[in-house]
């Protein structure tokens, strides 16, 4: 048996890592921005998401989430390991007729276990998928109101700006990420469970926003299961 590890929300564990590597990059020298281009707007979602409080709820929901599912699959992987520990303790003692029966048996939970591993592994990114997407599903109308109150023309994401150098004036993500605090900051989410008949891992799917004083309140990113054999 070998042991695999889930890996944290691939947005997040994307964001994390690129804010590790720029963090020990050495301290680029500041630029100097020529005026903001009226009626031209920028965004980033992915800080947006990343930044927000619904955002970094739903990192450590999903977090929790994984860590539960690692906990399901190592303990069969246990049961399955320690059995195996006995069954060869026993080789000498069984005719082989009930070894290779016993020894058949376990290869077949453990085949179990690693289509459950693959099941748990295809949920765990359709629960972030769906949890991300509501997330950006909350963000679109205050990015819409952002927009207008810029009086902007033209709204560009964040990557199609080259280098990634624009005159901050010109960007909402701010503004955007501040609105959507007080809108929501988490939402009851679980597992989704694609074995069951009529799974809907669509973002219209995400359960109601939790309501909390002074506004809507919602939520949150995976890492990953273990065993195979």
């Amino acid at each position: 048996m070998t042991s695999k590890l889930f890996a944290a929300g691939a947005c997040f564990a994307a964001l994390a890592t690129a804010s590790s590597a720029f963090a020990q990059a050495p301290a680029a020298a500041p630029i100097t921005s020529g005026p903001p281009i009226a009626g031209m707007c920028v965004v980033d979602l992915d800080l947006v998401v990343a930044n927000s409080t619904v955002g970094k709820y739903v990192q450590t929901r999903l977090q929790q989430i994984s860590a539960q599912v690692n906990a399901e699959l190592n303990g069969e992987k246990t049961a399955i390991d320690t059995d195996a520990k006995t069954l060869d303790g026993q080789r000498a003692s069984l005719d082989q007729n009930t070894f290779e029966q016993r020894g058949l048996a376990l290869q077949q939970r453990a085949n179990a276990l690693q289509r459950k591993l693959q099941l748990r592994e295809r949920e765990l990114q359709a629960t972030e998928q769906k949890a991300v997407g509501r997330v950006i599903q909350e963000s679109e109308p205050l990015m819409r109101q952002a927009y207008q109150a810029k009086a902007c023309s033209v709204l560009l994401q964040h990557g199609a700006v080259l280098g990634g150098f624009f005159n901050p004036a010109m960007d909402l993500t701010p503004a955007v990420t501040t609105a959507l605090n007080g809108k929501i900051t988490q939402f009851a989410f679980d597992r989704e469970h694609l074995d069951q008949p009529g799974a809907n891992t669509a973002p219209g799917g995400a359960p109601p926003i939790v309501q909390t004083p002074g506004g809507t309140r919602p939520a949150p990113a995976p890492a990953r299961p273990a065993p195979k054999k």
